[in-house]
């Protein structure tokens, strides 16, 4: 009997049985081909014919440029191993990126030094290169073994997969496993081939007959796998084949395969084993470096015929062998003294300068024992990966050269730096695995108090919210003997991580706790930012908003100054503008949180992004600017999207809430809840609370708005948002008949507004105040408020001042002066879209015998969020490679939303952006 078994580059049997997975390719070449990205992930077990398929892609891809990419699991350290693959064949293209894009793919790839670049930059850069290809001719990106991609490049190939709208691109995952960086991707899997087809492929590769029973003990040991059938059959002699086949079922489908392939490598000549074994032990597949290691060793180039006659690899420009299990199970085949000299022979064919990466994995692998030498070199390695803005790779480096330290000083601070790069990375589990074999060994006091640093830092950035700030804050106390400026910024963070656990804090670790602990640190005679900011803070706590104000005032004067840096805004803007909050300066907030955005996004910093934009929409919001806002939650959820992160809830809330939709801010508002108690964060329990009251308030349901209004503030009554609940409080107490409970929150307003002096702070004092007043006094302070609110941004608060006025003329029975101030309420709620208050406007005036009708305005609610937003950036004058590198986009995909917005809009020029923008929602107007 005679095994015919084609060569690698003839038609492949293993597509026997795979019609439906060839035509669903087929249906996603023909679509990228017509100019709609399409994204695949083929996943199977190994030998499920995952790479045959993509070769049978790449052979019909007759119309595309196609790119191929393969995961190599000896390269999983290596950074961006796998961007390089891709990328390198279009970098002549690189100069028409936008300026950031550009410098943060050349220093990816080391081209250039500069900054380490953000994760979402190179994404977003790699995204646009390939937009940029595909505009003369269609491109097919092939990623084969996407489980052995370095992580880096794992995480930027999912994100530009997800990401490709209207590109003529198409990408084509091959995997074993489910990856999270593919998330979102439509997958194809690929299960065993049926018996019938097994039989078939079997058929394919035989010229004589088989026993019936071999055939089926061979199919079902194999379980329809297409290689692990072929490979049954390689090296079977016809006698085995009829007098009985197949190994011990308890051997595993992979066990049987390599037990194949050690079976082919044991019938290859030494020199051919010993070239395919320093072969495998060098992923880059790299020719001339093969041949200059082979010299080393005294291989010769005829040691690679027995191997391409036996089909197990190919020696070209390019090493390949036939399959990943094979590689793998050659470089097993190994022993450890050859495994040393095969690394060491690579390690001499490798220029240090221009290779330096490689050649230190090299040395690492070769090193059988503690060398610091190698050490070092790694660790020069992991300052490279972190240059290019690779943490993963820098922690894969640190490790490594942790376990390679002879200095057992060295030895713990490359373990420590490796913890904080896996922080950086995202992997949280390996992070505190590596911290605890660490805590194990012997550490002086300051390295005792960094890992307990970085154990809060776990904590904080890894959703266990409401443990983080203890944590933190028993690792200051430990850094103030030791090192006072990083204990003062522990004692931030830890201020931060309280004010986002909240109430829900575990003991010990509160807001109240932190502040207290902060204050009895030694001041500086020349404290920096952190110090004043850290004072003016905790000070609000420990000796009340009053005695705080100058120090709060010095720290908001300081931050909305011209020349706060780019790093002082990134590093301490969030603890600036809650100075700003304390002193209820909205225009001091909202001006610094739009200069935090701006920062964020030129500086590539988009994990701080969506929060921002989320702090900056609630303020836009409570201005009365709800379409502005709308527009600002849309970006955040897509900056969320982009780095498959949670969106945050409270923005798209305090929006439902002034806008009086209830339909919408309910199930928000439990899903918001849910998530809080689920993380530990409390604040947006805090939040949700507000901005239910305010709901509330704006149904007339006043009872509900008490009991949301009081849980806001009892919550955690020393957070600054909590204060904003107060005003709330107040009304609904009033309105419900409460005045016992409204009195005792005016207390707290007054105590908390009255020290900052702003127009903000004040107006809402007096219209507070005005609720529980009478007469004269009454009518003075609803006055001071309406005259302080308007010279204020936030409309909704002004608009309700003269709605409570009006409501208050009404029922003292002056109902031509209530008309006056209840159009007004009117038409400055119905305005801007708070619904809920308008009708309470609408009511009143109807009580006071006014007609009330109706305007229907020409409306652009069938814009989608997406629309919405590119088309208010464009209406400012961004142009389409703007609008996508601010959303993540590629250019070709804004052109195609913006077609669709004039479309809807019935426009044909971005000159109509304006006009057609201002049209929008329905309209309440009093007709006298």
């Amino acid at each position: 009997m005679e095994l015919r078994i084609p060569p690698t580059s003839a038609r492949r049997p293993e597509l026997v049985g795979r019609t439906e997975e060839r035509d669903a390719l087929s249906e996603l070449l023909e679509a990228a081909c017509a100019g709609k990205s399409q994204a695949l992930v083929v996943r199977g077990e190994p030998g499920m014919g995952k790479s045959t398929l993509l070769d049978h892609l790449t052979n019909r891809a007759d119309d595309c440029r196609v790119l191929r990419v393969v995961g190599m699991q000896s390269e999983m350290e290596l950074i961006f191993a796998g961007l390089h693959q891709l990328c390198t064949p279009l970098l002549n293209r690189l100069d028409r990126l936008p300026p950031p894009q550009q410098a943060a793919l050349r220093t990816a790839f080391g081209l250039c030094e500069g900054p380490p670049p953000q994760p979402l930059l190179i994404g977003l850069a790699v995204l646009s290169l390939l937009s940029e290809a595909s505009g003369d001719q269609p491109l097919m990106c092939v990623v084969d073994d996407f489980q052995w991609l370095d992580r880096t490049s794992a995480q930027t190939l999912g994100f530009v997969a997800r990401r490709l709208s209207a590109d003529p691109v198409a990408m084509i995952f091959g995997t074993r496993t489910v990856c999270q960086e593919l998330e979102g991707v439509p997958e194809l899997l690929l299960a065993g081939l049926p018996a019938p087809y097994a039989h078939e492929l079997l058929d394919s590769v035989l010229t004589g007959p088989l026993d019936e029973r071999v055939r089926d003990q061979i199919v079902a040991e194999c379980g329809g796998n297409p290689l692990a059938l072929l490979e049954s059959l390689r090296g079977a002699t016809p006698d085995r084949l009829a007098g009985g086949f197949g190994l011990p079922a308890a051997v595993s489908l992979s066990g049987r395969l390599e037990e194949n392939f050690r079976r082919q490598l044991a019938q290859m000549p030494a020199a051919t084993r010993q070239l395919l074994r320093l072969a495998s032990a060098d992923p880059s597949g790299d020719a001339l470096l093969l041949w200059r290691a082979a010299r080393t060793l005294g291989i010769s180039l005829h040691a690679a015929t027995p191997a391409v006659e036996a089909g197990l690899a190919e020696f070209g420009t390019r090493v390949r062998f036939r399959h990943p299990l094979l590689r793998s199970t050659v470089y097993r085949s190994a022993t450890e003294k050859e495994r040393k000299e095969m690394h060491l022979a690579l390690v001499a064919a490798t220029d240090r300068d221009v290779d330096p990466d490689r050649r230190a994995w090299h040395r690492a692998q070769a090193a059988a024992e503690p060398d610091e030498d190698v050490a070092a070199d790694l660790e020069r390695s992991a300052d490279r990966a972190y240059a290019r803005g690779g943490p993963a790779a820098a922690a894969a480096f640190l490790e490594r050269a942790a376990l390679l330290s002879a200095d057992p000083v060295r030895q713990t601070e490359r373990n420590l730096a490796a913890v904080q790069a896996n922080v950086q990375s995202g992997s949280y589990e390996r992070a505190l695995e590596l911290l605890a074999a660490t805590e194990a060994e012997r550490l002086d006091p300051l390295q005792r108090a960094r890992a307990e640093l970085l154990r809060g830092h776990i904590a904080f950035a890894s959703g266990l919210g409401n443990t983080a700030p203890r944590i933190l804050l028993e690792a200051a106390g430990q850094l103030v003997p030791l090192d006072v400026g990083l204990a003062r910024e522990t004692y931030l963070t830890a201020w931060m991580a309280a004010v986002c656990a909240g109430g829900l804090a575990t003991e010990g670790g509160s807001v109240p706790d932190i502040c207290r602990a902060a204050q009895r640190v030694p001041r500086s005679p020349q404290p920096d930012k952190a110090e004043l900011i850290l004072d003016a803070i905790s000070s609000v706590v420990t000796d009340g908003p009053a005695a705080a104000e100058p120090a709060l005032r010095h720290v908001v004067n300081a931050f909305t100054a011209a020349e706060t840096t780019t790093e002082e805004t990134l590093r301490w803007g969030w603890f600036a503008h809650a100075a700003a909050i304390a002193l209820w300066d909205h225009s001091a907030c909202r001006s610094m949180l739009e200069r935090e955005a701006e920062v964020m996004r030129t500086a590539g910093a988009h994990s701080l992004l969506p929060m921002a934009l989320s702090m900056l929409a609630t303020v836009t919001a409570w201005s009365g600017d709800f379409p502005e806002a709308a527009t600002m939650i849309a970006e955040a959820d897509m900056v969320c999207e982009a780095t498959r992160a949670p969106a945050a809830l409270f923005a798209p809330i305090v929006l439902a809430c002034l806008r009086g939709d209830e339909t919408t801010a309910l199930p928000l508002i439990q899903a918001s809840v849910a998530d809080a108690r689920t993380s530990g964060t409390g604040v947006f329990l805090t939040y949700a609370d507000w901005a239910a009251s305010i709901l509330y308030n704006g149904l007339g349901c006043y009872e509900d708005a008490l009991a949301s209004a009081t849980r806001s503030r009892d919550s955690a009554p020393y957070l600054f948002v909590a204060n904003w609940a107060l005003p709330e409080l107040i009304e609904a107490a009033v309105r419900s008949g409460h005045p016992d409970f409204a009195h005792s929150a005016l207390e707290q307003l007054t105590a908390s507004a009255a020290p900052g002096g702003t127009d903000v702070g004040l107006g809402l004092l007096a219209r507070s105040r005005a609720l529980l007043s009478d007469g004269e006094s009454a009518e003075s302070l609803y006055g001071e408020a309406i005259d302080r609110l308007s010279r204020t941004p936030l409309r909704p608060e002004l608009g309700r001042a003269h709605l409570l006025y009006g409501e208050w003329l009404r029922r003292a029975g002056r109902r031509t002066d209530a008309r006056v101030q209840l159009r007004t309420a009117l038409g400055l709620l119905a305005g801007m879209g708070a619904e809920a208050f308008a009708e309470r406007a609408r009511r009143e005036l109807l009580a006071t015998g006014e007609r009330v009708r109706r305007n229907r305005a020409t409306s652009v609610d069938s814009l989608t969020s997406q629309e919405a937003l590119i088309a208010r950036l464009a209406r400012d004058g961004l142009t389409n490679a703007e609008i996508a590198a601010q959303l993540f986009l590629s250019p070709r995909t804004v052109e195609w939303h913006l077609r669709k917005v004039f479309g809807k809009l019935g426009i044909t020029s971005r000159r109509e952006l304006t006009s057609a923008l201002t049209r929008a929602g329905e309209v309440l107007t009093a007709v006298e």
